[in-house]
C-alpha cells in the first residue's frame, strides 16, 4: 500500500544529483522540537523509492517539558513554540531563530497561564500572538519585537456558571484554538468547554482584542478547530467539534458595526454520514487545501484502518485513524465527501499541508510518528505514504518550512 519510505536518518540509494529539501518542525510532549529534512526529486515530485528521504537533523529542548503547538513566521525566521505546562503552575511561549541548517536557537521564553495550545499571529507586520489556553480557560496576547523578545500584553480568563452537557470535558471553559479571519480583523477562539466560538475584534496597531458577540453552537458538541474558505463573493467558516464529532458549515457576513454574523448551512457527522464510532472517538484538525477546493478533517481513537507496517521486517499491521476529505462547492459552501484515507497510525492530532498542496505531514500522537502523504492536488485524493519518522513521545504538531534547498 505504500512505497518510498525510509526511516529517519537513512539515505536512499540512487539519490538524484540535484534535489530540493523541505524542513519540517515537529513538537512532542517528550519535551522536544525536532527538525526533519524531507528530500525530494529535483522536479518536486513525491514518487520513487530511490529519491525520497526523511532525516532527523536537529533537536531542541528549549520550548519546555510539554510542547503543544508550533507556528512559523517565515519573514522573520522565527518559530514560536507553546509549552502546555502540564505540571504547572505556568505554561510557556518560546521564540526560536530558525537556522538554514535546521538548528533552533532560543531567543526568548515567557511564562504564561497554564495550558497554551494554539497561536494566531496578527498585528502590523506580524507582531502579536493571540493564544488559546485549554486548561487555563484563557485567551492571551503576547507581543514580540524584531529580536524575538516576548511581552505579555493581555489576558482574559473565563468561567462557567455550571458544567456543560458533557461534565467530564465541559467542567470549565477550554479554548482550543486561536485563528485569524481572512481579513485579519478578527480572532476566533473555539471553546470546547463553553460550546462557543469566542470572537474578538483585533486591533493591528495596538494588538488589542475586543470581545464581540460569540457564535453559540450546539450544547455538548465541544468546538475544537475551524477553517475559512473565501470565494469571489462569499466567506465560509467550517467548524469541527470534538465531542460531537461533527462539522458545521456557516456563511459569514461582515456587518457595518464591526461584528460577524453566521448563517448555518449544514451540520453533519465528521464522516459525512451517521455511523457508530468507538465511545472516545474525537475529531481533531480541520484545514482547507491551498487551492480552496477541498476540506480535510482528522478523527482520533477509531482504529478504522489496518495498514502495512512501516518497518519492512515486521509483518504486523498497524491500526490507523482516518483523514477525511471533502470537496467544497464554491457557490453554496456545501461539502461532498471524496475519500477516507488511513492517516498512517493512531491519533492524528495535527496535520499540515505544503504550499503546493501535494504533501501532507501528519502528527500521530498515539504512535510517536510523523508521516508524509502524497496527495493529488486536482482530485484531492491521498495516494500513498512517501516518508515517515519515529519521534520520541506523543507528537503534537508537524509543520513545513519550504524555503530550504540543497544540491
Amino acid at each position: 500500500m505504500w512505497k518510498g519510505i525510509f526511516p529517519a536518518g537513512l539515505l536512499s540509494l540512487g539519490l538524484a544529483s540535484q534535489t530540493s529539501a523541505t524542513l519540517l518542525y515537529v513538537s512532542s510532549y517528550a519535551g522536544t522540537v525536532t527538525t526533519l529534512r524531507l528530500t525530494l526529486p529535483d522536479d518536486g515530485s513525491a514518487t520513487g523509492a530511490a529519491v525520497t528521504t526523511l532525516e532527523n537533523i536537529s533537536n531542541s529542548t528549549g520550548c519546555g517539558p510539554n510542547p503543544s503547538w508550533l507556528s512559523l513566521d517565515y519573514s522573520k525566521n522565527f518559530l514560536f513554540c507553546l509549552d502546555e505546562g502540564f505540571n504547572g503552575p505556568y505554561g510557556g511561549v518560546t521564540t526560536f531563530y530558525t537556522g538554514d541548517d535546521g538548528t533552533l536557537d532560543t531567543l526568548d521564553k515567557l511564562d504564561v497561564i497554564q495550558g497554551p495550545v494554539s497561536i494566531a499571529e496578527f498585528g502590523v507586520g506580524g507582531s502579536g500572538l493571540a493564544i488559546a489556553h485549554y486548561s487555563g480557560s484563557s485567551v492571551s496576547v503576547v507581543g514580540f519585537n524584531a529580536e524575538g523578545n516576548l511581552t505579555l500584553l493581555h489576558n482574559e480568563t473565563y468561567a462557567l456558571e455550571g458544567p456543560g452537557p458533557n461534565p467530564e470535558r465541559q467542567e470549565a471553559p477550554h479554548p482550543h484554538e486561536a485563528l485569524l479571519d481572512p481579513t485579519a480583523s478578527y480572532v476566533l477562539v473555539p471553546d470546547l468547554g463553553a460550546d462557543l466560538v469566542r470572537i474578538y475584534q483585533a486591533d493591528a496597531s495596538t494588538l488589542g482584542l475586543t470581545p464581540i458577540a460569540p457564535l453559540t453552537v450546539r450544547p455538548g458538541s465541544g468546538p475544537r478547530h475551524g477553517a475559512f474558505k473565501v470565494t469571489s463573493d462569499k466567506t465560509y467558516f467550517y467548524l469541527v467539534s470534538e465531542l460531537g464529532n461533527t462539522i458545521t458549515g456557516y456563511e459569514v457576513t461582515y456587518n457595518e458595526n464591526k461584528t460577524l454574523s453566521f448563517d448555518e448551512l449544514f451540520y453533519i457527522p465528521t464522516h459525512g454520514e451517521e455511523r457508530k464510532l468507538p465511545e472516545k472517538t474525537g475529531a481533531a484538525e480541520i484545514l482547507v487545501s491551498p487551492d480552496g477546493n477541498f476540506l480535510i478533517v482528522s478523527s482520533r481513537w477509531e482504529d478504522s484502518f489496518n495498514i502495512s507496517n512501516f518497518d519492512p521486517t515486521n509483518s504486523t499491521e498497524i491500526p490507523s485513524d482516518p483523514l477525511i476529505t471533502y470537496s467544497i462547492d464554491h457557490a453554496t459552501g456545501e461539502l461532498t465527501k471524496v475519500q477516507e484515507f488511513a492517516a498512517g497510525g493512531r491519533v492524528p492530532r495535527h496535520f499540515s499541508i505544503n504550499a503546493d498542496g501535494n504533501l501532507v505531514a501528519v502528527a500521530l500522537q498515539g504512535d510517536g510518528r510523523v508521516v508524509i502523504l502524497d496527495r493529488d492536488v486536482k482530485t484531492g485524493l491521498f495516494k500513498d505514504y512517501i516518508a515517515y519518522a519515529d519521534i520520541e513521545g506523543e507528537v503534537t504538531a508537524a509543520i513545513f518550512r519550504e524555503d530550504y534547498h540543497t544540491i
